[in-house]
């Protein structure tokens, strides 16, 4: 807990523009012990309220929000496995600023178009980065196809706070489906990752690094294609595979150099 204070710390003094949230997981650890699956959201827990309320005055002034959420695997028995996934999501929302999120209205000319698109852009990374940080983390599991779920519903959350970013709103199911059409071969490579991680260790690390960069160029495939529909334009698909895998290639090549 020192370690990470010291690293919020050390963030809250550099970018002190850019707001935070704290996300406090691994909840069923301290579950009652005839607890076999999650309550109702959020948990009423006296011990989890003792923990959330001491974590928050260990990070007090670090942070503009507090969640609760919790990771697990299909094997650990819990359900959902991304539980306190919408108050995730909804946490996030409101911290973006909400200027940003009404500039694209403000459309003047093709050369303010193409500075509006960056503004929208650099707001959507705010996003796109926990979220690729996340799926890097998750693909870590060296349990082959276990965490393709979790996965996916990290990535279909992550587009659907893009398209709110950009005006749309969508349903889980919709989202999916702009995954899908985004994504193109991209997914039959997903699958070739998960059978990798039969690779003790070495797949394990390949996997992981492909997970978190697949997430950063879909979350950029998809500011085209929403820029794309809020221009009133209809979405170039080849244009959109065409970024999403030069962002790809991008994101792998940082990771190297890392």
């Amino acid at each position: 807990t020192d370690t990470l204070r010291n690293i919020a710390q050390k963030l809250r003094q550099q970018y002190t523009h850019i707001p935070c949230l704290l996300a406090v997981t691994c909840l069923h650890e301290i579950y009652p012990p005839d607890m076999e699956n999650h309550p109702d959201y959020p948990p009423n827990f006296a011990e989890i309220n003792r923990a959330f309320d001491e974590i928050k005055a260990n990070f007090s002034g670090l942070y503009d929000r507090a969640t609760l959420v919790d990771f697990t695997l299909e094997e650990d028995g819990y359900s959902p496995v991304f539980y306190g996934l919408e108050a995730f999501r909804d946490s996030l929302t409101s911290l973006l600023p909400e200027a940003e999120a009404k500039t694209i209205y403000q459309l003047l000319d093709e050369q303010a178009g193409d500075k509006l698109g960056n503004i929208y852009r650099d707001t959507a990374r705010r996003y796109i980065l926990p979220f690729s940080i996340m799926a890097t983390t998750l693909a870590a599991v060296p349990l082959p196809f276990t965490t393709m779920p979790v996965l996916t519903a990290l990535q279909v959350s992550m587009i659907g706070l893009l398209g709110k970013l950009y005006g749309q709103t969508l349903t889980p199911s919709q989202a999916g489906g702009i995954v899908s059409t985004i994504a193109g071969g991209f997914l039959a490579q997903a699958i070739g990752r998960e059978l990798i991680k039969f690779i003790p260790g070495f797949g394990t690390v390949i996997a992981a690094s492909w997970a978190g960069a697949y997430t950063w160029s879909l979350g950029e495939a998809a500011c085209v294609y929403f820029g794309d529909l809020m221009g009133g334009k209809k979405p170039d698909l080849q244009t959109i595979q065409n970024v999403m895998e030069q962002s790809f290639q991008s994101k792998q090549n940082t990771q190297k150099e890392e």
